[in-house]
């Protein structure tokens, strides 16, 4: 049984058909990839699927509800948080004000005067748990911007698990990484589908393979092919259009 669905995505761009009919669909607690080559259309497709463009024809669909009439914040509150491929944090604030800022817009709260102490501490209890989670918990008082590369997109992943969300969209997380950070973001996904389905957009095929319960192949915005990481792994096809000649 599928917690996410597209149903026949199209999107046209005058004459140029981006996304050809996509339909795939995600699995409660799976990892499911979108790899294809550079301009493959997968950001187009993403960009659909989280609101951002609005497709021609076709549905999303999130634990039975139509996703695709509505807009970004809304898909969100409905259970679909995304992270894009340049990472979104506030730098000038500290990674505790960044969780905190997160965790006030998807809980409706703020710093009011007058507000009962135990909802400002609730507040601070909620931020910490994130930070502690995706293992940021002894950066608290840095600040954002001064973290290294991977430690920032690891906020940023933070920042979208303030939502509690049924399925994360992980738009290339790994960009820009050496090999340490790479791996330790391996480690943070791996441990989400706890609680959470993931869609993941990435090239970094080691990552994909060993994180992927099942990948989807985009190739001139049509899915080419989808299957387990030996299935595309061993596929002559992909081989071609993507992997090289030889496998993986």
């Amino acid at each position: 049984m599928s917690l996410f669905r597209v149903e026949g995505l199209v999107k046209r761009f005058g004459g140029l058909l981006a996304t050809d009919h996509v339909s795939l669909e995600v699995a409660p607690g799976e990892i499911h990839a979108l790899i294809g080559p550079n301009g493959a259309g997968k950001t187009t497709l993403v960009n659909q699927i989280s609101g951002l463009l609005q497709p021609d024809a076709g549905r999303v669909l999130l634990d039975g509800l139509d996703l695709t009439p509505l807009s970004m914040h809304r898909r969100v509150a409905a259970g679909l948080s995304r992270c894009f491929q340049v990472t979104r944090i506030f730098p000038q604030q500290s990674v505790r004000d960044n969780l905190l800022l997160a965790v006030q817009a998807h809980t409706g709260s703020s710093f009011r005067f007058l507000q009962p102490r135990s909802q400002v501490r609730s507040l601070y209890a909620a931020a910490e748990q994130l930070a502690e989670r995706v293992g940021l918990q002894h950066s608290l008082d840095r600040t954002a911007g001064a973290l290294p590369h991977g430690a920032q997109r690891t906020l940023d992943v933070a920042l979208a698990l303030a939502a509690a969300p049924k399925l994360l969209l992980l738009d290339e997380p790994m960009a820009g990484m050496g090999p340490d950070e790479s791996a330790q973001m391996v480690t943070l996904i791996e441990a989400l589908r706890q609680d959470m389905a993931v869609l993941l957009i990435e090239h970094d095929m080691e990552a994909v393979f060993r994180l992927a319960d099942r990948i989807s192949v985009l190739v001139y915005g049509k899915v080419l092919t989808v299957g387990t990481p030996d299935q595309i792994r061993n596929n002559p096809e992909v081989q071609a259009v993507y992997l090289g000649t030889e496998t993986v």
